[in-house]
């Protein structure tokens, strides 16, 4: 076990490390420098008058959420003897199922590289350059022929490798498990109960004002709203990340959600991060890779199909064209359980100074990859700041829902909780469902890996991800998606087949997030 103070001596110099390197530390030394000129900086008390001076002018805020943002994305340090891998994932078992995984994965793409005659990546002729350069606003229009590719993988594809999963260490024999759960899930990770859920989403409860309901018994909800709203004004006025984190649990005005959810995720689209983003944008334009087919054939299954999405579609061919090749999303594989794929010049492979990562971000897109994306173009109209928005939720919470891990947010742990509170609250539909050949996480799967993304109507979405930020966790998708089968309980009684368990299921656009939530954790017999 690590140490309190070692722990906190490592978290705090970790921070340093990373900070030393950003334009904050930067722009703090040339504040610093500029206010050495000032006259109420004195020589005999330097330190502290620059101190004051940086505190004063708001410095020590943007400090203080750059700090804080650094604490919501690494995970607490590990015994410091411990390999690396360890901090990607603690379970040797679990690494191992993810590198099967991504063979799998890799596989898959390579035997499409084969089949078509394509290069994983080429530079675009000139004349290619220009006319991508013309149409970048209205990528849509474009059509072009993708009917020889296809999705890499689907969620159903992931569910079936996480089905199989199993700790060697665990005994596997005749007898019933200490757990006899009888989900899908096959591995014993620790999940919360609902008294844990209720306490871990005490701000949920039936006695406080929530945005999303309709009618509060407590307050009436024109004041708790009007209130609201001039308190998320007062966080936003004090540009506090924490603070922020906080009242988004409540909520957040619709006017008010895209100036605080860039607040939580401590993004502030500087001039410099416009300029990156216009550097990956000429990565695009120059370079033509596989992923790009791939993401193209993704946005036109899903989102233009999607009567709430449709519209976005350039913006969507803009964001997610440039994140396969931003380089700085490799970060967040020091805390994934997954490895980027390695590809190797022509003739070289296997030698490591010819490697490179494919994608550049490392990351392969599944099918239904860009609806993490299509709810942001509600609230981000400016393309440099939706790619930041979009890059820091998936670093943050997105990754989770495509890796095998055993982390409380990751798919593995999210589809453990909702079978398990299922078994554990509505045991008749549970085992009816079981019984008919219709597991429920067969139906709920695809909602959990999506974020509900395309499910559920957009304002209900958007308040759904309020609390995710909120909470800094995604345990809340499970939640909801047991939730969903506990409302519609009496229907799924009555089905014989998975086919008419899925058209109950078929349509979630016109359920309410909070109410179903509140009733499921607050009204729930425990």
């Amino acid at each position: 076990m690590l140490d309190p103070d070692n722990g906190l001596s490592l978290t705090i110099a970790r921070i340093v490390q990373r900070l030393k390197g950003s334009s904050l530390h930067s722009q703090l030394e040339r504040q610093a420098r500029v206010s050495l000129h000032r006259p109420e900086i004195k020589l005999e008390s330097l330190k502290e008058d620059i101190k004051d001076f940086l505190k004063t002018s708001g410095w020590e805020k943007k400090l203080q959420n750059a700090v804080y943002s650094e604490l919501n994305v690494f995970p607490s340090p590990c015994y410091p003897a411990a390999p690396p891998e360890h901090m990607k994932e603690p379970l040797a078992y679990m690494r191992k199922a993810q590198g099967s995984w991504e063979k799998r994965i890799l596989k898959s793409l390579n035997s499409m590289c084969t089949e078509l005659s394509i290069p994983l990546a080429q530079k675009r002729p000139v004349s290619e350059q220009k006319e991508l350069l013309n149409k970048w606003n209205e990528m849509g229009t474009d059509e072009p022929d993708l009917s020889l590719f296809r999705p890499v993988y689907a969620p159903k594809d992931f569910l079936e490798v996480l089905m199989n999963l199993r700790n060697p260490n665990y005994e596997n024999g005749e007898q019933p498990s200490f757990r006899n759960h009888l989900g899908l899930i096959q591995v014993p990770l620790r999940v919360k109960d609902i008294p844990e859920l209720k306490e871990e989403f005490s701000e949920l409860g039936l006695n406080i004002g929530q945005l999303g309901i309709d009618d509060s018994t407590q307050v009436p909800p024109e004041f708790f709203e009007n209130e609201h709203v001039r308190v998320g004004q007062k966080v936003l006025v004090e540009q506090d990340s924490a603070a922020a984190q906080q009242y988004v649990r409540q909520g957040c005005p619709t006017a008010l959600r895209a100036d605080l959810w860039a607040l939580i995720l401590n993004v502030s689209n500087q001039p410099e991060d416009i300029l990156y983003y216009e550097q990956l944008k000429s990565n695009v334009i120059q370079h033509d890779l596989l992923v790009d087919s791939l993401i193209y054939k993704d946005v036109k299954l899903t989102a233009s199909n999607d009567d709430y999405y449709f519209v976005f579609e350039d913006y969507l061919y803009q964001v997610l064209l440039c994140f396969s090749r931003d380089t700085s999303v490799l970060e967040h594989f020091t805390y994934s359980s997954a490895t980027p794929p390695k590809s190797y010049i022509r003739g070289k492979l296997g030698v490591e100074e010819y490697a490179v990562f494919y994608p550049p971000n490392g990351v392969i897109p599944f099918h239904g990859f860009s609806m993490y994306v299509a709810p942001l173009c509600f609230l981000y109209h400016e393309p440099s700041k939706l790619y930041q928005i979009f890059r820091e939720m998936y670093v943050r919470f997105f990754f989770r829902l495509h890796s095998i891990s055993s982390h409380p947010s990751g798919i593995v742990s999210l589809c453990l909780l909702f079978e398990t509170l299922l078994q554990t609250h509505l045991p008749q539909l549970f085992y009816h469902l079981r019984e008919i050949g219709a597991q429920p996480l067969r139906i709920s799967f695809k909602w959990m890996v999506r974020a509900f993304s395309g499910y559920l109507a957009t304002d209900q979405l958007l308040l759904l991800w309020d609390r995710i930020l909120g909470y800094n966790s995604l345990e809340i998708l499970a939640v909801l998606a047991a939730a969903v089968f506990a409302f519609r309980a009496v229907n799924l009684m009555e089905v014989t087949s998975l086919a008419a368990a899925e058209a109950v299921l078929a349509d979630l656009s016109t359920l309410k997030v909070m109410p179903l939530l509140q009733i499921f954790l607050f009204a729930t017999v425990t």
